[in-house]
């Protein structure tokens, strides 16, 4: 759960365009990197991005490589946020820093060249989970717009009870989880409130489309398709697609990484045209076998 990405982008491939900056946070400033295709003219749409660690580990070097990834292919301008971790800054820190990144991002657009209608989240581990926290906060409280949501491998049941007991040694182990949960939250009762766990929520309409990708050797597997499957109940627009890949490397697999770009592309580039062969995605489930 807390592996580092072994694939790295050499900086000098993509062309990208990266800086790093300092963001109001919930309980002070916070570290983020925003990544802008260098060649891009005019504005660009924006994806903040929250890397991985089980709330209590990770940084923006661990997100590097797939930030750069989708700057570059979308192309977007992507903000990858180093959000407030525990023990230090237990719930609700991290989705308030999330939330905060993304008014921040909203009202600072214009000055980075950002189209503000146009902005996405996206995540991996703890950071899908932040990620998902965000489109309910950024409804319950009237923004900033969202139009897509992206998670990959999400933490979303610190109950653990519908964890696949049938993973390998390398996957997460259940005590691993069960420490990142009581340090991101010791108040038992927090952990159905839906910014914390949006797993628990009974409030899922009116979210922007998800996609949801799982791995199919990935010990948390099953919680991440079970709210795929409450956000179709919901009415939410989502594809839940698994990949033969374990949990720490699903950031890194190719397939994942074409059809996170391909998603976020079609809800971030919707009139210009630019990709006529974008798919149409709708809710459904998939699996894929490369």
């Amino acid at each position: 759960m807390m592996a580092r990405y072994d694939t790295v982008l050499p900086r000098s491939a993509d062309s990208l365009q990266v800086a790093d900056l300092r963001l109001p946070g919930f309980a002070g400033q916070i570290g983020a990197r925003l990544y802008r295709p260098a060649a891009a003219a005019g504005s660009l749409p924006g994806v903040l991005y929250f890397h991985g660690g089980g709330f209590v580990a990770g940084d923006l070097d661990e997100a590097d490589p797939i930030a750069r990834s989708l700057a570059a292919t979308i192309p977007a301008a992507v903000l990858s946020v180093a959000y407030s971790l525990a023990p230090a800054h237990p719930f609700p820190a991290a989705p308030e820093d999330a939330h905060a990144a993304a008014l921040w991002l909203h009202a600072q657009a214009a000055t980075y060249g950002i189209d503000a209608t146009r902005l996405a989240c996206a995540g991996h581990d703890a950071g899908a989970t932040l990620a998902a926290a965000l489109t309910l906060m950024a409804r319950d409280r009237l923004g900033p717009p969202l139009v897509a949501q992206a998670l990959v491998g999400p933490m979303l049941d610190p109950s653990l009870t519908r964890l696949d007991h049938r993973a390998g040694p390398a996957e997460p182990q259940p005590d691993t989880c069960a420490r990142c949960y009581s340090q991101y939250l010791p108040r038992v009762a927090e952990r159905l409130h839906p910014y914390a766990t949006p797993l628990e929520s009974l409030r899922l309409a009116g979210l922007p489309p998800a996609l949801i990708a799982t791995g199919a050797h990935d010990r948390l597997r099953c919680e991440a398709e079970h709210y795929g499957s409450a956000l179709i109940n919901a009415g939410v627009a989502t594809q839940v697609t698994r990949y033969a890949a374990g949990h720490a490397e699903l950031p890194a697999h190719p397939a994942l990484r074409a059809d996170l770009a391909a998603f976020l592309r079609h809800h971030l580039w919707p009139a210009a045209n630019l990709f006529p062969d974008s798919p149409t995605f709708q809710s459904l489930k998939t699996e894929r076998t490369s």
